[in-house]
C-alpha cells in the first residue's frame, strides 16, 4: 500500500455568519449553504464560528436536554454531509458527555466525526457567564489529523486566558491553529483581538486562525473581523467587519511552517462608523429575529430621537419606521419643525398626536390629591407618561415594536421617566454618551454606512444637532438646568463607570469634587430604574445590565 503524502497546500474557508440562538434547524441550513459555498471555491475545510448550531451565547437554553439533543442530532446530520467528497468542517455546538456539558467543537469530513474537542478556559466576567450551564473540558485534548495536516482547535477563550493551550498544542505537534469565536463587540475591540493572537503566535510559534461570528444577539454585537496572525506575527488576511461572508483563504506548507498565500485583506471601519454599524446591525436584528415587521418611534425634535430614527431606517428601511411627534403646551416651532425635517429626510412615515388632552385629564383628575402642593417633576412626568402610553398603545395596535431612545449619560443619572420615555422593546443608543451620539450625528450626515437602507445627505437637520438639548417639560427648560455640560458629564461617568474611579482621582483630573460626588449618587439612585430599562446596543467595555452589576439598595457613597 501506498502512502498517502501530507499536502503541501490546504485552503481552509472560514465562516463568518450570523446564527439565531435557538434556531438550530436555521443555523444548519445557514451551515450547509455556507459550506456549499466553500465547495465551489476549491475550500478542502470549512471553519464555523462558537456554538454555531446553537447560536451564541446559548445561556441557559443549555440546562434543557432536549435543545443537547437536537444540537447533537444537527451536528450529526451535517457531519453526514461530508460524505460527498466536499469540505470538511469545524463547526460549534454544546455537547453532553459522561464528563459534562461542553461547550465544544466537531471535526468531520468523508461523512464521519473524526473528532470532538471541548473548551477547557470558560469566561465567566463582563457579558460571559459560561461556568453556569458548562463544564470545563477535562484534560487538553492533543491536535487532530485533518488530510494529513494536524490541527489544533482551541475555543474562544482557551486563547485569552492564561492557560498555555496553544502553546501545549505546538508541543503535542499541532501545524495550524484554528480558533472558533463568539467575541462580542466593543469599541476599540479588533485591536484587543489581535495582540491576544500576536501573543500567543509568540508563545507557540504556529499561525493562527481566528474565526469570529457576526450578528446582533440582544445586547450583544458580534462583528465578525475574522483573521489570521502568520507564524511571523504580521496580519495574513482580513475578513470584513460587521458583514457576512464565507472567505476561503489558502495555505502552503514551506520549509519555515504553514504560510498564508491568499486571503482577503479588508478595511476595518474607523470609531464612529463602527459604533454606528454596531447600532445599526443590533437593532436589525432584535426586530428581525424577534419577528416584529415595523417599529414605532416618538420623534421629538431633539437629537436623540433623531438618531435613533436613523438608525431605524437605515437597519429596517423607511417603510418599516413610524415616527410620531406628540407636541404639548412646551413643545418649541423649532422642535414641531425639526422632527418634521428629520422625518422627511428619512422619508418615514410621520405623525402628529398631540397629547394636551390625556395630560390636562391626568392632572384635573388629580387635582383634589395634590391640592396644597407645588408644581414640578410630577407633573412633567405625566407629560412624557402620556407619550410613553401613546406609543405603547400603537405598539399594541399595529404590533410595531417601540424604540425607545435615551443615551446612556441620561441612563446614568436617572434623567428618564419610568413608563414614560423609557417604553419600548429596544434601545439602540443605550450605550453611547450624549457627546458620543453628536459625534455619530455628524457622521452619519456625511456617510452612508455600508448595507443602510437609509439615504445620503442630510438625515438629522442641523438645527437638531446645534440647539441645546431639552426635555421641553417646562418653558424654557434645557438639560444643563439640572446636569453638568454633557463633556463634563460624561467624563464623570467614563471615570465612575467604565474606569470605576474614585472620587479623588477624578477630582484630580480637574473636576470639581461637588459636581463629581453629586454625579456619584445619581448613578447609584437611578440602579432601580435601568433594572427596569429596555435592552440596548453593547458598544463600551461596561454597559449597563451584562456588564456592570450593581444593587439596588445600596448606601456605598465614595467619601476618600
Amino acid at each position: 500500500m501506498t502512502k498517502k503524502t501530507a499536502p503541501d497546500i490546504l485552503r481552509i474557508a472560514v465562516a463568518q455568519l450570523n446564527p439565531t440562538v435557538g434556531d438550530i434547524s436555521g443555523n444548519l441550513a445557514k451551515a450547509r449553504e455556507a459550506r456549499a459555498d466553500a465547495g465551489r471555491q476549491g475550500a478542502d475545510l470549512v471553519l464555523f464560528t462558537e456554538l454555531f448550531l446553537a447560536g451564541y451565547p446559548p445561556e441557559d437554553l443549555v440546562l434543557k436536554p432536549t435543545f443537547l439533543k437536537a444540537c447533537e442530532r444537527a451536528a450529526q446530520d451535517f457531519a453526514n454531509d461530508t460524505a460527498d467528497g466536499g469540505p470538511g468542517v469545524i463547526i460549534g455546538t454544546p455537547l453532553k458527555r459522561k464528563s459534562g456539558t461542553h461547550n465544544s467543537i466537531i471535526l468531520a469530513d468523508g461523512g464521519k466525526i473524526l473528532a470532538e474537542r471541548y473548551k477547557l478556559d470558560l469566561p465567566n466576567y463582563g457579558e460571559f457567564d459560561e461556568k453556569r450551564v458548562f463544564q470545563a473540558g477535562p484534560e487538553l485534548q492533543g491536535p487532530v489529523n485533518f488530510r494529513g495536516v494536524r490541527l489544533g482547535i482551541p475555543i474562544c477563550e482557551d486563547i485569552w486566558g492564561d492557560v498555555a493551550v496553544c502553546e501545549t498544542l505546538a508541543e503535542s505537534g499541532a501545524e495550524i491553529l484554528l480558533v472558533p469565536n463568539g467575541s462580542p463587540y466593543y469599541r476599540a475591540k479588533i485591536d484587543v483581538r489581535h495582540q491576544v493572537v500576536i501573543r500567543q503566535v509568540i508563545e507557540c510559534g504556529l499561525p493562527i486562525i481566528y474565526a469570529n461570528q457576526l450578528g446582533g444577539q440582544d445586547e450583544l454585537i458580534f462583528d465578525g473581523a475574522s483573521f489570521a496572525i502568520g507564524a511571523d506575527k504580521t496580519l495574513a488576511f482580513q475578513m470584513s467587519q460587521f458583514e457576512e461572508a464565507v472567505d476561503v483563504t489558502t495555505w502552503k506548507r514551506t520549509s519555515d511552517g504553514w504560510v498564508c498565500s491568499e486571503g482577503p485583506m479588508s478595511k476595518i471601519p474607523e470609531r464612529e462608523e463602527a459604533d454606528y454599524r454596531a447600532c445599526m446591525l443590533g437593532l436589525r436584528d432584535y426586530v428581525n429575529k424577534n419577528g416584529f415587521k415595523n417599529v414605532v418611534l416618538g420623534l421629538s425634535g431633539g437629537i436623540d430621537s433623531a438618531i435613533c430614527a436613523a438608525l431605524a431606517v437605515d437597519a429596517l428601511g423607511e417603510e418599516r419606521l413610524r415616527a410620531v411627534m406628540m407636541p404639548y403646551r412646551y413643545t418649541s416651532k423649532d422642535s414641531l419643525k425639526d422632527a418634521e425635517d428629520c422625518a422627511r429626510a428619512l422619508g418615514c412615515r410621520y405623525d402628529i398626536v398631540p397629547i394636551f388632552e390625556p395630560v390636562e385629564g391626568f392632572l384635573h383628575t388629580l387635582t383634589q390629591l395634590f391640592e396644597g402642593t407645588k408644581e414640578g417633576i410630577t407633573e412633567e412626568n405625566l407629560q412624557s407618561r402620556a407619550r410613553g402610553t401613546i406609543l405603547m398603545a400603537i405598539s399594541n395596535k399595529f404590533g410595531s415594536m417601540v424604540v425607545t431612545t435615551g443615551n446612556k449619560s441620561e441612563m446614568s443619572v436617572g434623567y428618564a421617566t419610568l413608563y414614560g420615555d423609557m417604553n419600548g422593546g429596544f434601545n439602540p443608543i443605550k450605550d453611547l454618551y450624549k457627546m458620543q451620539v453628536y459625534a455619530l450625528s455628524r457622521w452619519r450626515n456625511s456617510h452612508v454606512p455600508p448595507g443602510a437602507l437609509g439615504p445620503s445627505g442630510e438625515v438629522i437637520p442641523k438645527n437638531i444637532i446645534d440647539k441645546a438639548p431639552s426635555a421641553e417639560l417646562r418653558e424654557n427648560q434645557t438639560d444643563q438646568d439640572s446636569l453638568p455640560p454633557y463633556p463634563v458629564l460624561d467624563d464623570i461617568l467614563e471615570c465612575l463607570v467604565e474606569q470605576e474611579m474614585g472620587v479623588d482621582d477624578i477630582v484630580a483630573r480637574g473636576h470639581d469634587r461637588a459636581t463629581v460626588t453629586r454625579v456619584e449618587h445619581l448613578l447609584y439612585i437611578a440602579e432601580y430604574k435601568r433594572r427596569q430599562a429596555a435592552p440596548g446596543v453593547k458598544i463600551t467595555r461596561k454597559n449597563f445590565g451584562r456588564d456592570r452589576r450593581y444593587p439596588i439598595t445600596n448606601r456605598f457613597r465614595d467619601r476618600g
